[in-house]
């Protein structure tokens, strides 16, 4: 009987536990919405065979970090996304992503389809 009273004393201080835990988890809806960009952002594409393109064509990463330089110069409030095809390795999208925020540090974002 006491080891029961023991383990219904302990299971209940751990439930109790649990919920005063106070974190700040993300949610969907405090992400940039197309109206808090004031400018249309740059689009960078990132195919199956892992291209870079820009607009209509493929770029190289050269070619790339001069557009992204000259695009952020120009539009202080702008952004640069980058729309990942969803069959690439996630290394491999990450690998991209963090070439680019060296350039545009906290304006650099990756696209996500909503459901």
């Amino acid at each position: 009987m006491t080891i029961l009273t023991f383990f219904i004393i302990v299971s209940m201080t751990l439930t109790g536990q649990q919920s005063a835990v106070n974190i700040a988890l993300p949610s969907a809806n405090k992400g940039t919405s197309p109206q808090d960009i004031s400018k249309e952002p740059l689009i960078v594409g990132l195919d199956g065979q892992r291209q870079l393109i820009l607009g209509d064509k493929p770029v190289t990463e050269a070619e790339l970090d001069q557009q992204m330089l000259s695009y952020l110069s120009k539009n202080p409030q702008g952004a640069v996304v980058l729309k990942a095809d969803k069959n690439l390795a996630y290394e491999q999208v990450v690998q991209v992503l963090g070439k680019m925020r060296d350039i545009g540090g906290d304006r650099v974002s990756l696209a996500i389809e909503s459901k």
